[in-house]
């Protein structure tokens, strides 16, 4: 059976099974580092822990984008904590993480919401994220209200108050921005395809396929309109017969009409967007 085939199916199980040890091979050096807290302060970070826990397991059933935030959340919180924790769990939680990362988990979380007839290939994270900005945003939905759970139960009433007001916005800042990144994906359909990518469209935008005249490997000397937000990976070029329009995002808000017959972008798997599009009768160059 081909690995494109096999590795969408096997993943989850792997990502299941990792995140099920880790109450096992973590759970018990937690216990440990936190016998020396209060009474209440230990308690709510037990009750967190496998609230959290809990969470992520169920998320890691339902195919939905925002089932995918809240797993890769998960794994790499818990790749910290067992970090910082010097914990035997540190290697399952790598497992779990590697497996979360993989771009077929992201598709298969990505279609659990696609029509029958549409396939959804994710598109990879804005290459500026990558240097800090991600990683403060997760840091910022998980650290706040952990924090803020923390210094309550141990009566640090102002400073509690203080995360939960000032921390809160940012932390619900933070959060609505992961999720937005998981909703940036191509999409064949029927008639065609589709870019779905609020970051750069306000709307998503079709291309049909009488349209298209090739879509190929991006050269390195493309001038064409370039979506790609600076993302790390192999860009693919979409090369049509004509303009097409589109409304562009422009930030905070903002938007600009405009058309193009040329354009960029970076899927997570470009050699499988490839295969797809030539199996759909897409031309590729």
């Amino acid at each position: 059976m081909r690995a494109d085939v096999t590795l969408p199916r096997v993943l989850p199980w792997v990502l299941r099974a990792a995140w099920a040890a880790l109450p096992v091979t973590l759970g018990p050096t937690l216990a440990d580092r936190m016998n020396d807290w209060d009474h209440a302060t230990r308690t709510a970070g037990s009750l967190m822990l496998w609230i959290g826990w809990a969470g992520v397991a169920v998320a890691t059933f339902v195919a939905l984008p925002v089932c995918l935030a809240v797993t890769r959340l998960g794994v790499a919180s818990a790749v910290v904590i067992s970090a910082v924790s010097v914990a035997p769990g540190a290697v399952v939680a790598v497992i779990a993480a590697g497996a979360a990362s993989r771009p077929e988990i992201a598709e298969w979380y990505v279609n659990g919401a696609a029509y029958p007839n549409e396939q959804r290939y994710p598109l990879r994270v804005p290459g500026a994220l990558l240097l800090g900005p991600l990683w403060i945003a997760a840091a910022l939905v998980v650290g706040v209200p952990v924090g803020a759970v923390l210094l309550l139960a141990g009566q640090n009433w102002v400073a509690g108050a203080l995360l939960v007001v000032v921390g809160g916005a940012a932390a619900g800042f933070a959060g609505r921005a992961l999720f937005g990144l998981t909703q940036r994906w191509l999409v064949f359909v029927p008639a065609g395809v589709v870019l779905h990518d609020p970051l750069n469209l306000l709307d998503p935008v079709l291309f049909e396929r009488a349209l298209v005249e090739t879509l190929r490997a991006a050269p390195s000397d493309s001038d064409s309109l370039d979506l790609t937000q600076g993302a790390l990976g192999l860009a693919l070029e979409l090369v049509l017969t004509e303009k097409v329009p589109m409304v562009r995002s422009t930030g905070r808000r903002g938007a600009e009409s405009g058309a193009s017959a040329r354009l960029l972008f970076t899927p997570t798997r470009p050699g499988r967007v490839l295969a797809e599009a030539e199996e759909r009768r897409i031309p590729v160059g």
